[in-house]
């Protein structure tokens, strides 16, 4: 489901009008610009535009649909992974790319998305990554183990996800004290 929303809102907040849009009818009328880009079949509701699709090409549809919404400045939710793409705060890295295990890719993800998607490691989304593609990525696998390549790839375990989100945090944003906070061995 894509809307407008003036500030970044929670994951509660996205599922809470998830929820209520869907208790309501759909509406007829002006198909606004958004929806006319957007892919898949769509219903519009007052203020939302609710877009399904087939589980089959339900990653490379999402990820049509969150490049629509974050070009047009709205926020996204995604029922299916009750995740909320909101328009920001991005990290430093201009391009940087989310990668999942279980077949999302988001360009340029805002932070609490990625905040968000590390809660979701299993054995069905079995790494998190955060790549810069040629020049470094930091990934997350079950166990909490991380590993990070800038030239050489050196891995570590740490104990719990609290501190998998601050590295993935830290190097988001350009930080890079995850990298002396740990003992990193060369994987």
């Amino acid at each position: 489901m894509v809307w407008d929303e003036p500030v970044p809102i929670s994951r509660d907040q996205a599922r809470a009008a998830y929820l209520s849009v869907k208790r309501t009818r759909p509406v007829a009328g002006e198909v606004p610009d958004i929806a006319k880009e957007l892919p898949g079949e769509i219903a519009l509701y007052p203020g939302h535009v609710l877009v399904s699709m087939d589980l089959d090409t339900m990653d490379e549809t999402s990820a049509q649909v969150f490049a629509v919404a974050r070009a047009h400045g709205m926020v996204c939710y995604d029922p299916q992974r009750d995740l909320v793409h909101n328009v920001a705060p991005l990290g430093v890295y201009e391009g940087m790319q989310l990668h999942t295990g279980d077949g999302m890719v988001v360009h340029d993800p805002d932070l609490g998305l990625v905040h968000d998607v590390l809660a979701t490691l299993s054995a069905q989304n079995p790494f998190v990554a955060l790549v810069n593609f040629g020049r470094h990525f930091l990934q997350v696998s079950p166990g909490f183990e991380l590993e990070y390549k800038e030239g050489t790839l050196v891995s570590t375990v740490v104990p719990e996800l609290a501190e998998v989100r601050a590295a993935f945090h830290e190097y988001a944003t350009g930080d890079r004290s995850f990298l002396s906070r740990h003992r990193w061995t060369p994987a």
